[in-house]
């Protein structure tokens, strides 16, 4: 995975109390719910350890995952505004996180340039993220979003390029929008015609997937 850049990346949790006095470790078993949409916003979230999915669901419980979060890195960046948490997080992984009160997040603001910038970048990222999966949802049948989706998290590793975080075909469609069952057989059809390969539940990409099919 890509390697994180965030003000707290290298941060022992010595360091991270030293900047937030408030702050509190806590840890969470695999499948834990720890953020609910809806609930109120009063902290952020450093993830120290593990890995995290925030995503959004239906009455009956359709789920669509808007990202996953690397150790390193943090949520609940809409602790800001006062206002309802917009996405549900849950551990993908057993996780330990040093979870910030509102207060102290306000004292980084004003104290630390460099969270301050690397907020605003995210947030920033976060608006554009999101309208590009809008637009996704919108224009794009559900082979156009496979394809991006490829794209965007294949990296080059030991000399192929790969997709390097392990998933089922149901996690692909909660992340695009769409059903397994058009996954699983697009998936099927990109690897009968050679364009991927299935390794260890990783996607292995040996040339250019066409954009239509």
């Amino acid at each position: 995975m890509p390697q994180v850049h965030t003000p707290f990346a290298n941060l022992s949790e010595a360091a991270l109390r030293e900047l937030a006095p408030g702050g509190t470790v806590r840890t969470f078993p695999k499948g834990a719910v720890l953020v609910n949409e809806g609930d109120a916003t009063d902290s952020l979230y450093v993830l120290l350890s593990g890995r995290v999915k925030a995503y959004v669901s239906d009455e009956d419980g359709a789920e669509l995952v808007l990202n996953t979060i690397d150790a390193g890195d943090y949520f609940g960046e809409l602790v800001l505004d006062g206002g309802m948490r917009s996405a549900s997080v849950m551990a993908l992984e057993p996780c330990r996180i040093f979870v910030i009160p509102r207060g102290d997040v306000e004292g980084l603001l004003e104290r630390n340039p460099a969270f301050a910038r690397d907020l605003m970048r995210k947030l920033i990222g976060r608006v554009r993220s999101l309208t590009n999966k809008v637009l996704d949802l919108a224009l794009k049948d559900v082979y156009g979003r496979v394809v991006r989706f490829i794209d965007e998290h294949a990296i080059e590793r030991d000399g192929m390029r790969m997709v390097p975080e392990r998933l089922t075909q149901h996690d692909i469609a909660v992340r695009i929008g769409g059903s397994r069952e058009m996954v699983s057989r697009i998936i099927k059809e990109l690897s009968a015609g050679g364009y991927i390969s299935i390794d260890s539940k990783r996607i292995i990409v040996h040339k250019k997937l066409p954009a239509r099919w």
